[in-house]
C-alpha cells in the first residue's frame, strides 16, 4: 500500500554510547523522534583533515517527520562533539501503515504525558 507520508529516517554517528542516548533521550522527550536506534560498535573509515581516520562509533537512526529535521539539526548542533556531525534525511517512500501512523502519532506533542 503507497500513501502519501513525511516520515523519514535521520542517520548520524556519535563517539559514544552516552553521547548516543543523550541524544536520543532528548530527540524522543521533545516528540522529534518516535524511537532511536542505537546501534553500537560500528567501525568507521573515512577522512578527516587530509587524514584517514578509523574510530568505532555508535550509529543512530532516527525514525521521525520531516517538518523535525531543522530542530534535530540544532540539538545536533548543540550536544554532539563532533566538527561537523553526520546527519542524513532519508524519506520513507514505503512502509507498513500501522507503523507509519505510530511515527506520526509520537511525533506529536501531547497535551498529557503518560
Amino acid at each position: 500500500m503507497m500513501i502519501e507520508n513525511s516520515q523519514c529516517l535521520v542517520f548520524s554517528t556519535c563517539p559514544t554510547q552516552e553521547c548516543a542516548q543523550q541524544i536520543a533521550q532528548i530527540l524522543v522527550e521533545q516528540h522529534l523522534a518516535a524511537g532511536v536506534n542505537l546501534v553500537p560498535h560500528i567501525q568507521s573509515v573515512y577522512r578527516w583533515q587530509g587524514e584517514i581516520k578509523n574510530h568505532e562509533e555508535v550509529w543512530l537512526i532516527i525514525k521521525t517527520r520531516t517538518e523535525h529535521f531543522t530542530q534535530i539539526q540544532a540539538i545536533f548542533q548543540t550536544l554532539h562533539p563532533y566538527q561537523v556531525p553526520e546527519l542524513i534525511l532519508l524519506p520513507i517512500t514505503h512502509g507498513l501503515a500501522s507503523y507509519l501512523v505510530w511515527i506520526d502519532a509520537s511525533c506529536q506533542p501531547t497535551s498529557v504525558e503518560t
